[in-house]
């Protein structure tokens, strides 16, 4: 059924963008947008994330070279560095919150039989405390040492069930594919999962195929023949010195 589909697109299937429009319509979010929608910004955002770009720079010069795929990605808008640090900027952080918090109810159900390691009888909270780094010419009031501006990011996270809720900040990236790994039954870590994704993107190749041929392969033990050809070609090496 998603032969032909890019795996970006395949993987974006996951997401209810039914209440993803809904989060949008609440906050207002195509008000006055006559291009780039939200959910424009949000894949941009997402595929960023999902293949690790380092900058809005890098995420325009990645997608700009893979422009006349944009559309089957779902992005229906030019990627330009400025119009995404715009978006960024001025669009209600809201929407995408709200977002993540649906994608956590999905998630957390599918993960409440799985061990977290401790058994947790009531509400347990972590608070987690992260630098961010800004410019300071940029934001002279958040001086952080004397040519370095700077702000501290308070993160409460709520430990029961296998699924940390993010109170105030939520990668949702981290959610879709936590949800994609339960439906397709996948034994590997989600950190192996995303970093297969991360390398095909732009593939069109089921994801289920994708993800189980490839972790499959990653465990296959090497042949005792390999071995031994290795083992060949090292003392035919050695012979020459």
């Amino acid at each position: 059924m998603n032969r032909g589909k890019l795996v970006f697109a395949q993987l974006m299937q996951h997401l209810p963008l039914t209440t993803f429009r809904r989060c949008v319509t609440r906050y207002r979010g195509a008000f006055k947008v006559k291009s780039f929608s939200c959910l424009d910004q949000f894949l941009c955002m997402a595929f960023a994330q999902l293949t690790f770009r380092e900058s809005l720079r890098d995420i325009e010069v990645c997608l700009r070279a893979q422009s006349s795929k944009l559309y089957h990605l779902g992005i229906r808008s030019t990627v330009a560095r400025n119009t995404l640090a715009n978006a960024n900027a001025v669009r209600d952080w809201r929407i995408y919150a709200d977002f993540a918090q649906s994608l956590i109810g999905i998630a957390r159900p599918l993960y409440e039989q799985e061990s977290f390691g401790v058994d947790l009888q009531e509400t347990v909270y972590a608070l987690d405390t992260t630098t961010i780094d800004l410019c300071l010419s940029v934001f002279p009031w958040a001086v952080f040492r004397t040519a370095k501006a700077a702000i501290k990011l308070h993160t409460l996270l709520d430990l029961r069930g296998n699924i940390p809720t993010f109170i105030h900040i939520s990668d949702s990236k981290v959610h879709d594919v936590n949800v994609l790994k339960k439906r397709l039954q996948l034994s590997a870590s989600l950190f192996e999962i995303l970093q297969i994704l991360s390398l095909t993107m732009f593939e069109k190749i089921p994801l289920d195929q994708l993800l189980t041929q490839t972790i499959s392969e990653q465990t296959r033990p090497v042949s005792d023949n390999q071995l031994i050809l290795f083992a060949q070609r090292w003392d035919t090496t050695a012979t020459r010195f």
